[in-house]
């Protein structure tokens, strides 16, 4: 096999396309490798046409706009579209259990399979393969500050506006130790709020907390 259907690339070597879709379960012949490429080079395609397309994000919101496109649900999503679960060779144990629809094993197979294509066609095919797969997440990609946590959205909101900055403090934590559920306050004297958020951590619930806030603040000035 050179080729796979919705991959526009025939490679030379038909043993690096073998070994990019041979998962580790099959033994010391597998994909790891090539993921790490793949993996560093995805990274730096992504990078670049972000920088040419996004021309008035900071480096923060560049950051955040790449991790969506190359977290590992979304990397499933493109492999699962170009059927790639179809071609992936599994051990015994793994091919039993489904393995070729596991997200985790899709999104390392398409960052071994643009790693193939680098070896075997060097660094211009695979970053036009590269932009292929991924042109319908950059066409749809939301607003950088839709990809902000609620904590860094309050905070940036509140200097904005010159206020002070906002406390969070743990009220409790209550259950046994693997089903904790935490309540946190978030409050701010000077910005008129106090508000409180649960979650299964303390993390969580401080984000949960800090989007109460930015609801009763902007439900407020829309008043």
């Amino acid at each position: 096999m050179r080729e796979i259907p919705g991959i526009p690339y025939r490679f030379k070597d038909p043993d690096l396309l073998t070994q990019a879709l041979s998962h580790r379960s099959l033994g010391r012949f597998n994909n790891e490798r090539l993921e790490f490429l793949g993996d560093s080079i995805l990274n730096f395609v992504v990078s670049a046409r972000l920088f040419e397309l996004k021309t008035t994000e900071d480096e923060g919101d560049l950051s955040r706009l790449r991790a969506r496109v190359v977290r590992g649900e979304t990397l499933a999503e493109l492999a699962n579209g170009l059927k790639l679960g179809d071609y992936i060779k599994l051990g015994e144990g793994e091919l039993k259990s489904g393995g070729y629809r596991r997200k985790s094993i899709l999104a390392d197979a398409l960052e071994a399979l643009m790693g193939a294509i680098y070896l075997d066609g060097g660094f211009a095919s695979c970053e036009k393969v590269i932009g292929h797969v991924i042109a319908p997440v950059m066409q749809n990609l939301p607003d950088a500050a839709e990809l902000k946590d609620p904590k860094t959205r309050l905070q940036e909101y509140l200097q904005g506006e010159g206020l002070a900055l906002p406390e969070y403090h743990l009220l409790s934590d209550e259950g046994p130790p693997h089903r904790k559920n935490f309540l946190v306050q978030c409050s701010s004297e000077n910005a008129g709020f106090s508000v409180t958020g649960e979650g299964r951590s303390r993390r969580k619930a401080e984000q949960v907390a800090a989007a109460a806030a930015l609801q009763f603040i902007l439900g407020d000035t829309k008043k």
